[in-house]
This record gives C-alpha cells, sequence and structure tokens, in this order.
C-alpha cells in the first residue's frame, strides 16, 4: 500500500470520514445497494428473499454500503452475507467497528483488491456493488471485468462512477494543485494548501461557480482530499460508461434516479422531444446527461449482456410497492393534497402530476400488500364503486411519478 499513491492516501484519509458511535442513531442510506432497489434493478423485483444472497462490496472504503445492505439483511429475514472486500487496513478497521457497534453477524471482512478479486473471493456472487472505485483503480476496464468474472449468471452489479459534466471545473482545479501543492510536499501540507487555493479562486473560475460541489466543505480533510488531490480520478461520460460496461460483457438494466436520465421526461418542451420515442437507455441518458450538465456521477445497475431480466409492470395486480428512503405515512403527508408533485431532479424543476388517491395508495405501501391488496382495501374503506382498471391507472400514473425520483420500488412476494 506504501507504494501506491491510491492506497496510501486512503490509508492517511480513510473516506468517507465516519465516526463509529453514530450507527447507533442513523443509518447511512444510499444508492446502489438498497436491498429492494437492488432487487428491482438486478432480480426485476422476483428474487426470493428467502433463499441465501451472497453479496460482494468490492472496494468498500469506510463501509456505507457494507453497513446499509448488511443491515437491511437482518432486518428483512434474509440470509446470505455481505462479504466486505477493500486493501484500506484503515478503511476496513472503520467498518469493522461501524459493524461492531450494530452487532451485525452477516459481514465478512477480507484484504485485497478488485483486480484479484477472482483469487481472494471468487464467488460466484449473487449481487456485488462498486461504488465510486473504478474510477479510481489503474485499468478500470480490466477491473469491471474482473468483477463480472465472479459474478452469478443471474446476479448484477451496483457501479457508480463520476461523471465529467456535473463536476466541471474539479479536474482543472486538481491540475492546478498538482502544480501549487505538488505530491512531493507532506499530504497535511498540501491539504492546508489546497484550502488556500480554494478560498483564493476568483468568481469567475468554474469550480467555485459550480454549486454541486461541496465534499471539500462537508467531508473535512478526506473530502478535500478525495475530491481535489486524488492521486488518480477520471469521469465517465454516459457513452464511455456504456462502452466500458458492454466490454465486460454486460448491460444496463437502469440509471438512478430513472427521472434524472429519461430524456423525454427531462426535457419539458414537446417540439424539442417529438423525435425522442423509442430511445434505448443509454441513448436517452446520453441525452438526459447533455441537457440537464449537472450529473456528477452515475449509479448503474447491471446484469450479465445475456440476462434478459425485466423490470417488474407496475400494472400486474400481484407486485408489491415498496418505499424507499422514508415511511410511507411521512411520503403519503409530504405529497400534495391535489396538483402535481413538484421536484427538482439534477437541478431541473420538475412537476410530476399525481392521481386523485396518490396519498391513500402510498399510505397504504407497506412492502407487503400487492397493489390488488391495496385496491381491496381502498375500495372496502373509501371509493366501494372503484373498478380495478380504473385504480390500476392511477396507481401506473403514481409509480411514473415515485419511481421515477426513486421514491418506490416494486417486487413481488
Amino acid at each position: 500500500m506504501a507504494d501506491d499513491p491510491v492506497g496510501a492516501q486512503y490509508e492517511a484519509y480513510p473516506y468517507p470520514s465516519r465516526d463509529p458511535a453514530e450507527e447507533k442513531t442513523r443509518l447511512v442510506p444510499g444508492s446502489p445497494s438498497d436491498l429492494w432497489e437492488l432487487n428491482h434493478h438486478v432480480f426485476g423485483g422476483r428474487r426470493d428473499m428467502t433463499r441465501p444472497l451472497s453479496a460482494l462490496v468490492a472496494g468498500g472504503g469506510t463501509g456505507d454500503a457494507t453497513i446499509m445492505l448488511a443491515q437491511q439483511m437482518t432486518d428483512a429475514g434474509v440470509p446470505g452475507d455481505v462479504v466486505h472486500l477493500d486493501p484500506s487496513a484503515a478503511g476496513r478497521a472503520i467498518a469493522e467497528k461501524r459493524a461492531a457497534v450494530r452487532g451485525l453477524g452477516n459481514v465478512r471482512f477480507v484484504a485485497g483488491s478488485i483486480e484479484a478479486v477472482a483469487a481472494v473471493v471468487p464467488g460466484p456472487w449473487d449481487y456485488i456493488d462498486c461504488c465510486g472505485v473504478l474510477h479510481h483503480l489503474a485499468d478500470p476496464d480490466a477491473g469491471l471485468a474482473a468483477l463480472a468474472s465472479v459474478l452469478a449468471p443471474d446476479g448484477g452489479i451496483g457501479l457508480m462512477v463520476y461523471g465529467p459534466l456535473g463536476r466541471t471545473g474539479v479536474y482543472p482545479l486538481q491540475a492546478l494543485l498538482r502544480r501549487l501543492a505538488p505530491a512531493t510536499l507532506p499530504l497535511p501540507t498540501r491539504i492546508a494548501m489546497a484550502r488556500r487555493v480554494v478560498a483564493a479562486l476568483p468568481a469567475t473560475n468554474w469550480f467555485r461557480r459550480n454549486p454541486h460541489l461541496a465534499d471539500h466543505l462537508e467531508g473535512g480533510d478526506a473530502g478535500l482530499v478525495d475530491l481535489l488531490l486524488h492521486a488518480r480520478d477520471r469521469a465517465y461520460p454516459v457513452p464511455k460508461l456504456a462502452a466500458m460496461v458492454a466490454g465486460a460483457g454486460l448491460r444496463v438494466t437502469s440509471f438512478i434516479e430513472p427521472l434524472a436520465y429519461d430524456a423525454r421526461r427531462l426535457i419539458a418542451d414537446r417540439v424539442l422531444t417529438k423525435g425522442l420515442d423509442g430511445l434505448d437507455i443509454v441513448a436517452s441518458a446520453t441525452l438526459a446527461e447533455q441537457f440537464a450538465g449537472t450529473h456528477k456521477q452515475h449509479v448503474v445497475y447491471l446484469v450479465r449482456a445475456g440476462n434478459g431480466v425485466t423490470a417488474p409492470d407496475p400494472a400486474d395486480p400481484a407486485v408489491v410497492p415498496v418505499i424507499r428512503g422514508m415511511t410511507a405515512s411521512a411520503l403519503a403527508t409530504a405529497l400534495p393534497k391535489s396538483g402535481p408533485l413538484r421536484g427538482n431532479v439534477s437541478g431541473i424543476a420538475v412537476l410530476l402530476p399525481l392521481p386523485p388517491l396518490a396519498r391513500a395508495i402510498v399510505e397504504r405501501c407497506d412492502g407487503q400488500r400487492s397493489v390488488a391488496a391495496i385496491h381491496a382495501d381502498i375500495r372496502a374503506e373509501l371509493r366501494p364503486e372503484l373498478e380495478f382498471a380504473a385504480f390500476s391507472r392511477q396507481f401506473v400514473d403514481l409509480w411514473a411519478a415515485l419511481g421515477g425520483v426513486n421514491r418506490m420500488v416494486l417486487r413481488y412476494r
């Protein structure tokens, strides 16, 4: 690790900075690797959760994905283990303490690199998380190919890599800091110099003008190092990401948040979107990235190219809606009583039409009741005349809104 500048950086400043004691009061959520989210996007919502799930967190760092997934599996009674793979002893130590505070018995910690995954943790793995890691490898394409080689035939990968447009200003500033705070200086000195440079930037500088960059302000010294002083850092526009994915024999099932990559819905001008019908997922995501200009990272779910898994059908009476990121009651209260849901997607103000029964439906989304069961409840309690066909249209409209902003996913029991 001492001979590797990236490894040395993470030994000195594990990222993201986490205090294990905080595990007593909060669980850090996120994408990819939320249990029900990955079930929707990798397994089409059809994963039998009574079967053991083998999960690998490749480049687990200080443990966000590992702890989230292991805790969610524990809470849901899903058998199986989460293996946390990382070469950094400092990062692993923090993750181990976080797991210990929670009393998680379904986590195993392994020292090793992604490049050596086939030798160290060969799997096969039902699910692999690789969040914020590939873009720091010497050969990201080889890294993704290595992960694909240990993936189960019907398994999937949750991946995050940087996007260039939302990081406008980062790479010129990194180049400037390589001259003003060179790697020959001790890292604490470079951090101090970097903060002086950031404070001195004129209003014309693109980094200062980019409101979407805050890790150097909110993430402490580790955040600043990761953003501005990283030893190896690259970003991927959607087409370049898609090419890497295809080169590994994989395909994208979804981008997160879906609405942020749906060009027809993101571009409000119907004249401009007239010729956009029938775009495939990558073409739509490419246009959305170019239009918004704010995607600083891309979260995708991947499966093998030959895996024909499809997303759950919101019109299927048997599908079960699951609310993400908050309780169903809290989300129902947050929804407007009438009119559209006003949101912000990739910095763009959006209006998401909601059906009249939006609140009533969300209140009943307990992660166990199917769409048919929710309809039966609403018919018995509120609308005895409501036929399923009419209800289903309302649910599909609700799904378009809440699924688009990743507040709802679907599963089968």
